[in-house]
């Protein structure tokens, strides 16, 4: 398939395929005219990265669930270095949620507080 092509079944446009062509994650096949040419395996590819990103992976955090793709394995997530980065990601993930949670617990304080004197004057504040 022509890069158009691929672009509308992946949603994506053909400016970003080509990014992620000179960054080296989606081959740069070509046919006999130049046109670059791209197979269900790349659609495949371009699935990946594109559910990652979603997730709040970024490209480069993409390209070791690619290679296990390219390397011929069903998923892109069943080898050592695509696992590394989900370990990495749950680890940030974990850390940004307890940041959050410690400033859930420090805005609860405040509205309590400041809640406080309006209960005292019966609801007068309002």
């Amino acid at each position: 398939m022509r890069i158009g092509e691929l672009a509308a079944r992946a949603g994506t446009t053909t400016r970003t395929l080509r990014y992620y062509e000179s960054r080296g994650l989606l081959p740069a096949r070509r046919d006999g005219h130049g046109h670059r040419t791209y197979d269900e395996a790349d659609l495949r590819l371009l699935r990946q990265i594109r559910t990652l990103q979603d997730f709040g992976f970024d490209l480069e955090e993409t390209r070791p669930f690619v290679e296990c793709l390219r390397a011929g394995h069903p998923e892109g997530d069943v080898c050592p270095a695509s696992l590394a980065v989900y370990r990495r990601k749950l680890d940030e993930l974990d850390a940004l949620i307890g940041e959050l949670q410690a400033v859930r617990a420090k805005i609860g304080v405040r509205l309590a507080l400041a809640e406080e004197p309006m209960c005292e004057l019966g609801g007068q504040g309002l």
